[in-house]
């Protein structure tokens, strides 16, 4: 099993610092969030990971490789301590691929295919985190195990879904018929909502390739490859269990932090002081 994470993009949403820090280092206080889809990639068990990149994201390539001079400073200081900060993840083979023109999420992940051969592969884009147990890349490969198909997390919203992909699920509660784009209020087929997190079986590129040769110009996303495998009943789902963090808009993101923030103690403290001081104001 392998992992790809899509890291291309160009983050508009969080200009002006998107101009030179890619939105995928930006921290959840001093851990970026590509940091977190990699070590939900350990946990479960994948070795090796693609990273689709671009021309501007180089400092990406650093964060995963060797910090030598640090290494060097921390030795002679006998600060030894201060290694694991900085040490790259040992359990995992990285590879970054750039998409040299950005045209759309399906392009995107053609570049990866090479790299993938007949294996499954989960697929994330940063936006999406997933804290708790067990990692949500090993909750879709579980349910892989059981059914052998190409596996969508989503996570279960009660109230107004207009605003996202909504599931349209067959019969049997299990594999999914179609994704509705926005429904209207009161048509949407159900509440389960697709997050930035998939399974995808080999025939998933196989199917992403046809797509491209048929496509006939500007960005093509992969929902062609995922119709093909829809339609011919090997897709199911699997609905998130733990926290779901959305960092993909810049609200999102400070929620995120305040709730991370809320899960360290010294920094818990820092949080409830000001909330404390605020109350008081």
């Amino acid at each position: 099993m392998k992992g790809i994470i899509v890291a291309a993009g160009y983050g508009t949403r969080f200009l002006p610092v998107t101009k030179t820090i890619p939105k995928e280092m930006l921290p959840l206080i001093n851990v970026p969030s590509i940091a977190f889809i990699v070590d939900e990639f350990v946990k479960s068990g994948i070795e090796d990971i693609i990273i689709i990149s671009s021309r501007r994201k180089k400092v990406m390539e650093d964060y995963f490789d060797r910090e030598v001079e640090l290494e060097t400073i921390f030795e002679k200081e006998g600060k030894t301590d201060r290694l694991r900060w900085i040490k790259p993840p040992a359990e995992v083979r990285i590879v970054f691929v750039r998409q040299q023109h950005m045209l759309g999420t399906g392009h995107a992940l053609l570049q990866a295919r090479p790299f993938i051969g007949d294996e499954p592969c989960v697929v994330a884009y940063p936006d999406d985190l997933q804290v708790g147990e067990p990692p949500l890349a090993a909750q879709l490969i579980e349910k892989w195990r059981e059914t052998g198909c190409s596996v969508m997390a989503t996570v279960y919203e009660p109230g107004d879904v207009s605003r996202y992909g909504v599931l349209d699920i067959a019969t049997d509660g299990e594999h999914v018929r179609a994704i509705v784009e926005k429904p209207s209020r009161g048509t949407e087929p159900s509440h389960e909502v697709s997050i930035g997190r998939y399974l995808y079986t080999p025939e998933f590129f196989t199917y992403l390739e046809e797509g491209w040769q048929r496509h006939e110009g500007g960005e093509y996303y992969h929902i062609y490859a995922l119709n093909k495998l829809m339609n011919e009943g090997k897709v199911v789902y699997r609905r998130l269990s733990g926290k779901r963090l959305d960092t993909g808009e810049p609200e999102g993101y400070l929620e995120a932090i305040l709730w991370y923030a809320d899960t360290v103690p010294s920094l818990k403290k820092v949080l409830d002081s000001y909330l404390e001081r605020r109350q008081k104001a």
